[in-house]
């Protein structure tokens, strides 16, 4: 391939990239206020005290498997919607806002049970420290607590992403955006008032941010719902999407074997990730809480690729959805050069904020420094992750979530999590080296992305006749 040929598959024009940004800037602005609320909400506590941070941060771990869960639950029906939309078949969208709300109670009902009755023996995986057994009793103490409030978040949870998810497939991508502004904001000043015991409230530390949590979660689900059935005539899918909650079967069966994999995917990676930090916590309390603050402020940095990565699912499958397979291709390649451009700027930010934010915590210097070495391991390998995030959502938007599987959460189980175990059970390696090695395993998984696309094996119009 001749350097010319490089240049036009992988640089758009002018109209390309406000195309993509009209997409995908609503989605960075709702996650970034989201992650940047987070950080605050993590701030808060961790100035509470470092067994009440890293507490939140274990209970979240189970929280994170349960939203990824959801997310894979409504990714299978969600590939359908942006193809039907495509397709101009408001009908077809309708079927899957259907099929999205029945499985939002299923796994609500699912997760919820699951934590009721285990919750508290799958936190004690994660607190490993023999000469720490006063500390580990009171973080299991918030921790538990924390749980025990955030389960009533996870319905209005699922029901938002119901939604939210289906407003985005079909083109509408500011709702939820607002929605979700005002949720984190609510979010943070109650965080404030109940945290801290600013204006009466008690001062509930741990207690107080699950509440602010919960509570936001409904005001994000009141706004949604309330503006889309008040403009019904603005979102067609949901005019008379409760006069009856039945599916075709046909469409049930096809979303279900699409979708499977993708929510056994997701499960299965929070799963394997949540694995590979029981394994970092066997070296002791104080890797989880700067992993706590890393993650943290990763997070906030990383949602400039994910939200790449949603508007690249929306993007390819409404153009597969309208059977132009070719514009599809080219728009795949300049989607993964311009989500990898841009994370290679947020990894330069990364690494400048790195010494600074950690400072910020109620906690330990040497928590702090390994939060900071921590911070630029993940900021060296920003562009892998992006490009991987690019591939995974350009094979999903064409229904081969077999592959996808495969190619996430197979990887997470086969490859990431077994070099985690291995270091630290067997070796004495730093771990933050440790921690380098799992990041850099990625490479892998960048050259099978880049084969795929290549191949086209993602080419796949579901909604039309014959559809695979």
């Amino acid at each position: 391939m001749s350097r010319d040929n490089s240049r036009i598959r992988l640089i758009g024009t002018r109209a390309f990239y406000a195309m993509v940004l009209a997409v995908v800037v609503p989605i960075i602005v709702q996650n970034a206020i989201s992650n940047f609320v987070n950080l605050l909400d993590n701030i808060m506590v961790g100035k509470v005290g470092t067994n009440q941070m890293t507490g939140v941060s274990i209970a979240n771990q189970l929280m994170f498997v349960s939203n990824l869960c959801v997310f894979g639950g409504m990714s299978g029906a969600g590939i359908f919607a942006a193809q039907f939309h495509g397709a101009k078949d408001a009908e077809g969208v309708r079927h899957c806002f259907r099929y999205k709300l029945w499985l939002s109670i299923i796994l609500t009902l699912i997760s919820v049970g699951i934590f009721l009755c285990f919750g508290e023996r799958l936190m004690r995986l994660f607190m490993n420290d023999e000469n720490a057994e006063q500390r580990i009793r009171e973080t299991l103490g918030y921790a538990t607590n924390y749980l025990r409030i955030m389960l009533l978040g996870i319905a209005p949870f699922a029901l938002s992403q119901t939604y939210a998810s289906t407003l985005r497939e079909t083109g509408d991508t500011k709702l939820p955006m607002t929605a979700g502004i005002v949720a984190v904001f609510v979010n943070l000043i109650l965080n404030y008032l109940l945290i801290y015991d600013h204006g009466g409230f008690g001062g509930l530390g741990v207690d107080g941010a699950a509440i602010a949590t919960v509570l936001s979660r409904f005001v994000e689900l009141g706004i949604i719902t309330v503006t889309v059935h008040r403009h019904a005539e603005r979102y067609p899918f949901i005019r008379h999407a409760y006069r009856s909650l039945r599916i075709p079967a046909a469409l049930t069966r096809q979303i279900t074997v699409k979708g499977m994999p993708l929510l056994f995917n997701e499960a299965l990676w929070s799963l394997g990730m949540t694995m590979l930090t029981q394994a970092y916590s066997l070296r002791g309390l104080d890797v989880i809480a700067a992993l706590n603050i890393s993650s943290t402020v990763s997070n906030l940095f990383s949602v400039v690729f994910l939200s790449m990565g949603s508007a690249t699912a929306i993007i390819i499958g409404q153009l597969l959805g309208a059977n132009d397979a070719e514009t599809a291709v080219d728009h795949a390649w300049k989607l993964a050069a311009f989500s990898v451009m841009l994370s290679a700027g947020t990894a330069l930010l990364v690494a400048l904020v790195a010494p600074f934010v950690p400072a910020i915590y109620n906690t330990s210097d040497e928590i702090r420094a390994l939060a900071t070495r921590l911070l630029w391991v993940y900021a060296s390998c920003m562009p892998l992750y992006s490009f991987c995030n690019s591939c995974y959502f350009t094979i999903r938007s064409g229904g081969r979530t077999m592959v996808t599987f495969l190619f996430d959460c197979v990887f997470a189980w086969v490859v990431s999590l077994p070099i985690a175990t291995v270091l630290t059970r067997f070796t004495a390696m730093d771990i933050v080296h440790v921690y380098l090695c799992v990041q850099l395993a990625d490479f892998i998984k960048c050259a099978l992305g880049y084969v795929m696309l290549k191949k086209r094996i993602w080419v796949n119009n579901m909604v039309a006749e014959g559809g695979a």
